[in-house]
């Protein structure tokens, strides 16, 4: 029974610690577009809401959006800032996706179809915690490179 108790104490402040790690996170939240200072390429997709939220002691990223037609996109990824490829949902133009945290304000990311990187981006909170800037590198769908900044304001 002791023993029972050590382990369910031992999970409990495990959890907690990683709650609030990802709660001091300045990723963490809900992101609006603010398409005013934001630059796209034609033709791809706008993600007008993102966003990042505590999984257990994964990240799951949600975003919705609208493709080059106007149409609406929602998307999830769930799993974690360490470089690896996680699954993608809901993203007819990718099926995974890894972000790797460079530091406390600085991601980088890459979205891969079939195992091929599509698109390569860097996101960036600002030192207020209350902006952030994200730059893509793409390939679109006629194989031509083009580059996206959108910038984000946290609600």
């Amino acid at each position: 029974m002791k023993t029972r108790a050590i382990v369910l104490t031992t999970a409990v402040i495990c959890l907690a610690g990683a709650a609030l790690s990802f709660a001091q996170d300045p990723s963490m939240g809900t992101w609006k577009l603010n398409e005013r200072k934001s630059k796209f390429a034609a033709g791809v997709t706008k993600n007008n809401t993102v966003v990042y939220e505590a999984a257990g002691d994964n990240i799951k990223v949600t975003t919705d959006g609208t493709d080059k037609d106007g149409k609406p996109t929602h998307s999830e990824w769930t799993g974690k800032f360490d470089g690896k490829d996680y699954p993608v949902t809901g993203d007819a133009s990718s099926d995974a996706r890894s972000y790797t945290k460079v530091d406390d304000r600085h991601l980088e990311f890459e979205v891969k179809s079939g195992g091929k990187v599509t698109t390569r981006g860097h996101i960036v909170v600002s030192a207020d915690g209350k902006s952030r800037a994200v730059r893509t590198d793409a390939t679109d769908a006629m194989g031509k490179k083009v580059s996206s900044t959108a910038t984000y304001e946290k609600q």
